[in-house]
Parts: C-alpha cells; sequence; structure tokens
C-alpha cells in the first residue's frame, strides 16, 4: 500500500494554528444565539462543525498537493460535509401541531460548516465576510423579528 509523506517536521505552524483557531473560534460565536435562545444545537455543535469542516478542508487541500493534484477530486469535500450536516439538520427540524421548529439552526449549521471549510482554505475575506452577515441575520434580525413580529413566537420558521 502506497501512503503519502508524513508530515513530521514543525508540525504545528503558524497558519495551521490560525485556519485551526479561527474556525473554532468561529463556530463558537456563531453558536453563541443558538445557545442564549435554548436551542438544540449551541455552542459546542457549531464550534465542532467549524473545526471539524476546516480541519476535513486542510486535509483534503494537502492530500490534493501530495497525491498529485488532478487524481483526486477535492469537491467532494463538499458532498460529505453538505450529507453529513444535512443528517444533523435533519434530525433538529421538527415538524409540531403546524409549525416547523428549528429550520433556522439547521440552516445556520449548513452556514457554519461553510465557514469552517472557508477557514481551512484561508479564504480570509470570505471567512470575514460570512461570520459577520451571519451574526447580524441571526442575532440582530432576531431582535428586529421579535419588535416587528410580536404576535409571533419566535422566528417565523417557528422556532420559540
Amino acid at each position: 500500500m502506497e501512503l503519502n509523506d508524513p508530515i513530521l517536521g514543525p508540525w504545528i505552524d503558524l497558519d495551521l494554528l490560525a485556519r485551526l483557531g479561527a474556525a473554532a473560534f468561529l463556530g463558537l460565536v456563531l453558536g453563541l444565539d443558538r445557545e442564549w435562545q435554548g436551542h438544540a444545537a449551541g455552542l459546542r455543535t457549531h464550534g465542532l462543525i467549524c473545526f471539524a469542516s476546516a480541519a476535513m478542508t486542510i486535509a483534503t487541500i494537502a492530500l490534493y498537493y501530495q497525491i498529485g493534484g488532478p487524481r483526486m477530486d477535492p469537491l467532494r469535500l463538499f458532498e460529505a460535509t453538505g450529507a453529513f450536516v444535512g443528517i444533523i439538520g435533519a434530525g433538529l427540524i421538527v415538524f409540531s401541531r403546524g409549525e416547523v421548529k428549528n429550520l433556522t439552526t439547521a440552516a445556520h449549521l449548513w452556514l457554519t460548516a461553510v465557514v469552517g471549510i472557508a477557514c481551512g482554505a484561508a479564504l480570509w475575506p470570505l471567512v470575514g465576510i460570512a461570520a459577520v452577515i451571519s451574526v447580524v441575520m441571526l442575532t440582530l434580525l432576531g431582535f428586529a423579528e421579535k419588535k416587528l413580529f410580536p404576535h409571533t413566537e419566535g422566528e417565523t420558521d417557528g422556532e420559540a
């Protein structure tokens, strides 16, 4: 069996630490609102998904270059991440008494995975923009929604 060359030298470098550290930190930040709102997927779930997506992206990029590029399809990373987050999201979404619950949380987990992939690929402008817009959409729009639509309980997708 032929394996890729191991990376033993200075195995923790600043670039790797920045990619994984940013993903872990941003995943926790993205999960804050869900935690404060008392939803099923909070800090730890968002942090783990973002961190795992970054680690998987780094491994995919490294293998792509170590194996020789064209013989490997790095886009399968998105397929695997989408399938996994879809399974978690499907488990969160509940239809009860004519209302759909946890839809926003499931969608936010998907965005968290994308931010993790962007961290792993060191796409820093995408990371920053996606994280800021996500927090604004989830937190600030959540407050605005409660003020503008006080007759609904929680978000428009039924989350309380």
